[in-house]
C-alpha cells in the first residue's frame, strides 16, 4: 500500500473510496455525530465563527465529502439551507447520508463524485461547504477551481475541521499518552478490549486510515488555494485547541474497548468535559492565539458578484 506521500492521484482516491466505503456504517457511531439540537447548535456555532451572525439563508447549497451528512442535515433542520446536494466519493457514505435524511423527514439529493470533476452547472450554488474533507483530496488548486465554478456569483465559500500542521503534531501527543494507558483504563471500567478497526469495518479496512490523509495547512495554505481559484474576502481561523487535546484522548480511549462497555457515566463526563474545553476556547484562545496553533482550521472566501 502507497504511502501518502508516494501514492499517486488515483490510488489516493481509490483508498479513500474504500475506506469510506468501509467505515460508513459504523462513523456516526464512532464519532459521536448528533442530528438533534446538539448536533445543530454545533454546527451553527462552526459557521457563526466565520460568517457571523445571525447567518443567511442559503437557497441551494453543495457540501463536499458529506459523509453521512453531519453539516448539511443539521444546516437544513436549522433553517439556514433550504435545498441541498451532498456529494462524496464514498457510495457507502452517501447511502448513509440518504438514510439519515429520510429518517430526518429531509430532501436531500446525494451524489457520488469526485470533488475535482463536479458534474453541476456552472453558477448553480449560492453555498459550497464541507467539513473534514480537504485533506483528503489529492489536487486541491483544482478543487477549488470547481468550487468557485459552481457557485453562484456572491456565493459563499465554507471548509471547517482541516488539520494544521502543528495542532495536527500536537495533537499525536494525547493520542499516544490515552493509548499507553488505555489497558489500565479498560481494567478499572472493567470493558473488554476491542477488535482492531472495529469502528472502522474491520482490521484490514483500517489499515487504510493512514492513507486517505494527505494533507496539513498552514493557514496560507488555505488562503493560496482560495485566491488562486479567484475568491475575495479570504478569511483562515482556528478552532479548537484544548477541547481537541481533551476529545482525542478520550477518542483513543474509547475506541480500545468493546461500545457496549463504556459506562454512561463515562460518555457524560467526555461530553459535558469536551463541552466546557470548546467554550474555554472561544471564550479565551480563538480571538488570541494565531490559527495555525489550534488543531482545526476554518476557511471562508465569497466568490466576487
Amino acid at each position: 500500500m502507497p504511502s501518502p506521500a508516494t501514492a499517486t492521484p488515483e490510488e489516493i482516491r481509490d483508498v479513500n473510496t474504500r475506506y469510506h466505503d468501509g467505515a460508513a456504517a459504523q462513523y456516526d457511531a464512532k464519532w459521536g455525530i448528533d442530528f438533534g439540537a446538539i448536533g445543530q447548535r454545533q454546527v451553527l456555532g462552526k459557521l457563526e465563527k466565520a460568517l457571523g451572525a445571525p447567518l443567511p439563508v442559503y437557497d441551494r447549497a453543495l457540501e463536499i465529502g458529506a459523509g453521512t451528512g453531519y453539516f448539511t442535515l443539521n444546516l437544513m433542520q436549522a433553517g439556514v439551507v433550504r435545498a441541498a446536494v451532498c456529494s462524496d466519493i464514498s457510495q457507502g457514505m452517501m447511502d448513509t447520508c440518504a438514510g439519515n435524511a429520510a429518517r430526518l423527514g429531509l430532501d436531500v439529493e446525494t451524489v457520488v463524485t469526485d470533488a475535482e470533476k463536479l458534474p453541476f452547472e456552472d453558477a448553480s450554488f449560492d453555498l459550497v461547504l464541507g467539513h473534514a474533507v480537504l485533506h483528503h483530496l489529492p489536487d486541491l488548486d483544482q478543487a477549488f477551481r470547481e468550487f468557485f465554478r459552481v457557485l453562484k456569483p456572491g456565493g459563499t465559500l465554507y471548509f471547517a475541521g482541516e488539520p494544521s500542521e502543528i495542532g495536527d503534531r500536537i495533537a499525536a501527543y494525547p493520542k499516544r499518552g490515552a493509548t499507553r494507558v488505555a489497558p489500565l483504563w479498560r481494567a478499572v471500567l472493567r470493558a473488554r478490549k476491542a477488535p482492531e478497526g472495529h469502528t472502522d469495518g474491520g482490521a484490514e479496512n483500517h489499515q487504510l486510515e493512514s492513507v486517505v490523509d494527505v494533507h496539513a495547512f498552514v493557514p496560507d495554505d488555505l488562503r493560496g488555494h482560495a485566491t488562486q481559484a479567484g475568491f475575495s474576502a479570504v478569511k483562515v481561523r482556528g478552532e479548537e485547541l484544548l477541547a481537541n487535546w481533551f476529545g482525542w484522548a478520550n477518542r483513543a480511549l474509547e475506541s480500545s474497548a468493546e461500545q457496549e462497555d463504556v459506562p454512561w457515566l463515562w460518555r457524560q463526563y467526555a461530553y459535558r468535559g469536551y463541552l466546557a474545553f470548546q467554550a474555554v476556547d472561544r471564550a479565551l484562545l480563538e480571538s488570541r492565539l494565531p490559527p495555525q496553533i489550534f488543531y482545526n482550521l476554518i476557511v471562508s472566501a465569497r466568490k466576487p458578484d
